[in-house]
């Protein structure tokens, strides 16, 4: 009976303040929708890192006048250094077709380059990416050696950028969360208004205080949940028609997102969106009816 009484009253509240009720749920969609975003956002950025990092390659261009013997010593150099897991070598006419390929499309800046005016070089894996200035230290001074590039410094630069968007949506997300934490508090501070006389009553016939908050709290859980699911549908349909539509050649190049990473969003929102909403309610409640 009392499950009963308490369900009919959440409901009669959300209809009583119904403008209010939109807004709060159309606010803590927003907010959550961004929330889902930005955690894609980072597990994302987290995805890409581990994929790039693994295939970084140092590129160790070497001079034009360098000698066979110094090509040769360098090359047994670099396949005994425990450094290193893979090494190959790159002719001149090897980075050529590669160049060629590269810029197919653009043929008159590819007969403006010659196959001797591109340098050949060793590109070099090694077992850990970040020991990439130890290869720089050992080798640089070698005589035949013209320039040592590491492929992270350029993907450092990428995933700077995206970890600034990536903070600039959590920073969003967070002023969202606070206007809907408002918007939750007042909303349900005018719902206890309007029943002050019922809660006086209950009040004086010995009603416990979870049996006069539960209402309002479970207002607030509704809203958040209904908030949550519209936010994650939001989601469902960015998924959809924009990184799998429009901006899918986009996503594959950045490693595409996954529908498990996309699903794992969901208890998320819906965790902060429901106890989030509750923890709100109770606290408004406690300082408005001092119950």
């Amino acid at each position: 009976m009392r499950a009963k009484y308490v369900l009919s009253e959440v409901m009669v509240g959300l209809w009583r303040n119904v403008t209010m009720t939109i807004a709060m749920i159309i606010t803590m969609a927003v907010s959550l929708t961004m929330l889902g975003a930005s955690g894609l956002m980072y597990m994302q950025v987290n995805s890409m890192k581990d994929f790039y990092y693994d295939q970084i390659e140092v590129s160790i261009f070497l001079k034009g006048d360098i000698t066979e013997e110094q090509r040769s010593t360098l090359d047994a150099a670099l396949k005994a250094d425990p450094l290193v897991a893979e090494v190959i070598y790159e002719s001149k006419e090897a980075a050529y077709e590669k160049f060629k390929a590269m810029y197919q499309d653009a043929p008159d800046f590819v007969n403006a380059v010659k196959p001797d005016t591109l340098p050949e070089s060793f590109r070099v894996r090694l077992n850990d990416p970040e020991q990439y200035r130890q290869i720089v230290d050992k080798y640089q001074a070698n005589e035949g050696i013209d320039e040592i590039v590491d492929q992270r410094r350029l993907l450092d630069k990428i995933f700077g950028i995206l970890n600034s968007v990536q903070n600039m949506a959590l920073i969003a997300a967070s002023i969202m969360a606070v206007a809907a934490l408002l918007l939750v508090g007042n909303t349900i501070q005018v719902a206890a208004y309007s029943k002050r006389r019922e809660v006086a009553v209950m009040k004086l016939v010995g009603a416990s205080n979870w049996f006069i908050q539960a209402p309002f709290v479970l207002e607030a859980v509704v809203a958040g949940l209904i908030g949550s699911i519209i936010g994650f549908g939001g989601l469902v349909l960015a998924k959809l028609f924009l990184l799998d539509g429009s901006l899918r050649e986009l996503t594959d190049l950045l490693t595409p997102i996954e529908w498990n990473s996309v699903l794992l969003m969901f208890p998320l929102m819906a965790g902060v969106g429901g106890l989030v909403s509750a923890a709100t309610a109770w606290v408004t409640l406690r300082f408005y009816l001092r119950v």
